[in-house]
This record gives structure tokens, sequence and C-alpha cells, in this order.
């Protein structure tokens, strides 16, 4: 086990693309899975029949909640006591997720190291199945049989910000913290939150040396990575400190479970609505440091505010102005569907661009973006979990901003 990778969490992953008889409850009496000789070396092959808890997740772009639910897997030598080469399967209930599941969805199965097992189950085609697959490093599953990784430890499964993204869309909570900048926070912000500018500065304060103007691509993810591991850090100690407060109502006998849950929901929103921002923040540096002239959330017809429009609100409501000079980017962390938003924002400007952060999104939304003249804006780093005919496409951060500044009239 290596920290800082996959192997932290994982003993052994396999992958496969279901076939109509392991989706299709109608077509076989058995629910189950061939365990070949390879997802054996990580489950192992016991002489009884041995059931394993295991969670199972259904995934699909269109819901940004998963279907969870606890049940087991039960591996098994369907060959037992006759004269031939042993032969596992893996029998599965029936569950919400195996009825939601379809020939040529994604299936994964992970063994945790914690305990019990990981079933993963996404939808064929979606962004998130794309994404499960790049994390794993699974690049074909073409053929019909498991494909299986158990070392997990090279540099493909090194964690770092997008796949710490992945992982907690599937329940996997990745710590990670820099510890030696705690006493400084909690110094500096009085032991609070502070504002998401003054947190994005301070980030952006504890890394010397970096040059945006040199490699913006990189630059843009170094602060994003640094703000999320100095978050997490102070996030952990005052979680921590609130707890051991307790929730206890005075004017009950038991604990305040609404001051808890209420609790639980302000971390939630906090950790969703500060990535964007933080985003939109570095940026914002980002353009200055590269001598660009915007407005940020500028206002545009329909009360609409795109996040920044480029060289400024002045000109974009200016009718002498050439429209063709203007410039649009959305920005959002994530995108989902979310991305189509995007396009009323700036009525003037025709080929509008989004930057994002967000990993292998699938060729049907990034061909849907083309189509509709909305283009994908990433960190270089980023671009490599997209397939080669997206990369050909995409634009990075470096590339924009140099479009952005040959527009602006001085």
């Amino acid at each position: 086990m290596k920290p800082g990778y996959l192997s932290e969490y994982f003993e052994g992953v396999a992958a496969k693309r279901l076939s109509a008889v392991e989706a299709d409850e109608t077509r076989s009496n058995q629910h189950e899975y061939h365990a070949t000789k390879k997802v054996q070396a990580f489950l192992g092959s016991p002489e009884e029949k041995t059931r394993m808890p295991a969670r199972f997740l259904y995934l699909t772009d269109d819901d940004p909640d998963p279907i969870v639910e606890d049940a087991f897997l039960t591996l098994y030598n369907c060959r037992k006591g006759k004269p031939r080469a042993p032969e596992y399967h893996l029998y599965f209930p029936t569950t919400n997720v195996s009825l939601n599941a379809s020939e040529g969805d994604l299936l994964v199965i992970a063994k945790r190291r914690d305990a019990g097992l990981l079933i993963i189950i996404a939808e064929n085609g979606s962004s998130i199945a794309r994404q499960i697959e790049w994390l794993f490093g699974f690049g074909d599953l073409a053929h019909p049989g498991f494909s299986v990784k158990s070392e997990l430890e090279t540099e493909q499964d090194r964690i770092e910000f997008a796949s710490r993204f992945i992982l907690e869309n599937i329940g996997i909570a990745v710590e990670t913290s820099e510890d030696t900048f705690l006493d400084d926070m909690l110094t500096r912000f009085t032991g609070c939150f502070p504002t998401t500018r003054d947190f994005s500065a301070y980030a952006r304060s504890t890394l010397k040396d970096l040059d945006p103007r040199e490699n913006p691509d990189m630059v843009l993810m170094a602060w994003m990575e640094r703000e999320e591991i100095l978050f997490r850090t102070l996030e952990r100690y005052l979680i921590a400190d609130r707890l051991s407060e307790g929730f206890a109502d005075e004017a009950s006998t038991g604990a305040d479970v609404d001051g808890f849950l209420s609790f639980s929901l302000s971390v939630q929103n906090r950790r969703k609505s500060r990535v964007g921002l933080a985003l939109e923040n570095h940026l914002e540096l980002l353009f200055i440091e590269n001598g660009l002239r915007f407005t940020r959330a500028a206002i545009t017809e329909n009360k609409s505010k795109p996040d920044f429009l480029f060289p400024g609100v002045e000109e974009y409501h200016n009718p002498a102005y050439d429209s063709l000079m203007l410039t649009m980017l959305g920005v959002k962390s994530t995108c989902k569907d979310r991305w189509r938003q995007v396009l009323s924002e700036a009525d003037r400007i025709e080929n509008k661009h989004l930057l994002t952060l967000e990993t292998a999104i699938s060729t049907h939304q990034t061909d849907e973006m083309a189509a509709k003249q909305l283009q994908l804006v990433l960190p270089r780093g980023l671009h490599s979990t997209y397939t080669p005919a997206q990369q050909t496409w995409l634009m990075d951060v470096d590339a924009f901003t140099r479009l952005a500044h040959e527009r602006q009239v001085v």
C-alpha cells in the first residue's frame, strides 16, 4: 500500500461491460458474473461459498446522486464436486442497482482495504462511466471478460485534484492535509472559515515563484490543488472542534438531531459552493497577471451574469463595438448538464467558451457543445483524460488567454 495512490483504498479492481444476460434479469435465473483467475487473485478462491458484503452503486449523468444499496456478492465454485477444473462465479441478488442496469453499462468490482466490496455500474456512454474508466486506468473494455488491476501504484494511480473528486462521487472519502500551515491558518483566520476570496489569496501566498504568464495551465492547477488541501486541513480541525462540543439540546434529554443535521448540511454546502468560487478567484488573478481586461459577473440580457466578459461590460453594451472582438467565459468546476446555462448568458457573442475542471466528459456531450458553438477550455494536464479526437478540439488555458488578449483593443 502506497499513500497518495489508489492502492491506499483498494486491493484490486476489475471492470467489464455488462452482457445482456448479466444485465437483463429476464434472460437468466442466475444473477452472476464469471470470476476469472485474475479476479480470483484479489478476491480469493475459497473452497466453500463465501458471502462478501458489498455496496452497490448505479451512476448516471442525469442524477447527481447515485442509487446506493448495501447487499452482498457470493463467490463460489460452480463445479465443486465435479471432476473438472474449478470455475468460480460471483452471485449477486436483485437490488435497485441491478434493476437499473442495462447491456453495455460499465461494471466495476473493487475490493476495498477497509471492508467489503464496492460494485459500481455506470450508464453506458455517460461522462461518469468514462471518468471511472480513466480513474482506474481501463482504456479498452471491448472484450467480453474482466480487465483487472491489482497494483494500483503507477503514476496513473496517483490521487490528485481530478481523481479525488471522482473518488468522492463514488463514496470514497480521501483524506488530504498539510498540517504545517494549520497553526498559521488558525491564527490568521481566528479559528473560523474566511471568505472564499481571502482563502484563495492565502493559498496562492503559500506557493512561491509561480508565474501565471509563463505557464497558466500548470499554475491554475497548482493553486486549486493547494487551496483544496489547505481547506480540507482547516475543515477537518474545525469540524473535530465542533463535534467535541456535541449537539446536546438543553430543552431535551437526547441529542440535538436537528442541530447535527443542520451542521452536516452546512459542511456539504460549503464544500460544493467553495470550489467553483475558488476557481473563479484564481482565474481572476491569472487574467490580471496576463494583462487582460474583463468584467467579472457582468449583467447582460435578461439579467444573465456570465462569469467573465472580455474586454468588459461597457464594450459589450456598446452597439458600435465589434461583437467579434467580444469574448465570454463561463466557469464551472464540474459541468454535468449545467453547461447549457452558459448558452444564454451573452446574446451578442455567438461562439462562447466554458472552462471546467471536469475530466473525461463523454463524446456525446462534447459533440453537442461543439454543435452549439460552445468551446470547452481545460487546463492542459486534464486533456489526457479525453479521447484523442476530443483532445484535438479542446482548448487549454494558455490558448484562451492569448485569444482574449488578441481580441482586446488597447
